[in-house]
């Protein structure tokens, strides 16, 4: 979470190599994300806090990206706005079941939805520079 708004600012200042320097920060929070999950796993530190904390980090580095994207004209805002929209539906529904005292946790599909999607996000930027 602390590395998306330093994204957003270097992907959209102007500087030499800035969107080298953002494609560097958005895989380094992507990498850091996923082990950060493997080692709680590991270590028996999984929590309820780091079960809702997690998937709504990941969801604001998208987002981000997504919206940078399309304010540097590299992603069509229509696709944001489907992007964007699965997103706040998915955090919906697990607000209302957190709020009925049940946590959802990451399955395998929404992890490798997530891994897809950040080498996604990795590969347009790639491609810009």
């Amino acid at each position: 979470m602390i590395a998306t708004p330093i994204f957003m600012a270097v992907m959209l200042m102007d500087f030499k190599y800035h969107y080298t320097v953002a494609l560097v920060l958005f895989a380094l929070a992507s990498i850091t994300d996923m082990l950060d999950g493997k080692i709680a796993r590991k270590n028996n530190l999984v929590t309820t806090f780091g079960k809702f904390l997690d998937p709504l980090a990941d969801k604001l580095l998208v987002m981000s990206a997504v919206i940078c994207f399309a304010f540097e004209r590299w992603i069509d805002p229509i696709a944001v706005v489907i992007i964007l929209g699965r997103e706040f539906m998915v955090t919906g529904l697990r607000l209302v079941v957190a709020n009925e005292g049940v946590v959802v946790a990451a399955g395998i599909w929404g992890k490798l939805k997530t891994a897809f999607t950040m080498i996604a996000l990795i590969a347009i930027m790639a491609l810009q520079i």
